[in-house]
């Protein structure tokens, strides 16, 4: 077991954003790093704020997160919130788990069954293993837009699952990350209309 490593998100320095604004927030009574996705479409670079001097390859990471949809987003947004691994150069390539908080109270299972996703970035995004491999890479969990929520991620050799709340068993399982066995940073994830907060980070 690598030794257990905290990630303060108290300070905007060294961090390294990418089509985001970023301040320091209190926010439901804990700090918390705020992070709201600006407009990415002239951009090739997928909105994330990278940590700095953190190598990524095999162990746990662990915090919680909320995210909603920013005030006036269209209907289709869900607060997408999560947290991306092994991230090559200036957020090239990576993996990521992320949530789709408005999803998890929706009055529609079909769109509860799609509460949590993983991706490939770029080149397996949630359309793309959707339509190729229906349910496999995302699932129900219960979620609230705009609430802490607890997630952990393990993560071993191409194999990766999400656990949220708690809970003892995951929410989803990946058997085959597309990036292989690679290495590299830890970083915030947010998307499309996404107005997020991400409390400390623990790295084991």
């Amino acid at each position: 077991m690598n030794p257990s490593h905290t990630i303060n998100l108290d300070s905007l320095s060294g961090l390294e954003s990418h089509n985001v604004k970023t301040e320091l927030a209190n926010y439901r009574d804990k700090p918390a790093l705020r992070v709201i996705e600006q407009n990415q479409e002239s951009s090739k670079t997928h909105p994330l704020v990278i940590i700095p001097n953190v190598k990524f390859k095999d162990g746990i990471i662990e915090t919680e997160i909320a995210g909603s949809p920013q005030a006036g987003a269209s209907a289709g947004m869900r607060g997408f919130v999560g947290i991306a691994f092994r991230v090559q150069l200036h957020g090239s390539k990576f993996e990521c788990f992320y949530l789709r908080p408005t999803n998890g109270r929706a009055d529609d299972q079909l769109r509860r069954n799609h509460a949590t996703q993983y991706i490939s970035y770029p080149d397996y995004p949630w359309h793309k293993l959707r339509e190729e491999n229906p349910g496999v890479y995302e699932s129900y969990v219960d979620l609230v837009s705009g609430e802490w929520t607890k997630i952990k991620i393990t993560v071993s050799g191409t194999k990766a699952q999400l656990y949220v709340h708690d809970a003892k068993q995951p929410s989803l399982i990946v058997n085959d990350l597309k990036l292989g066995e690679s290495e590299g940073q830890i970083a915030l994830w947010v998307g499309a209309g996404t107005d997020a907060h991400f409390s400390s980070l623990v790295v084991k």
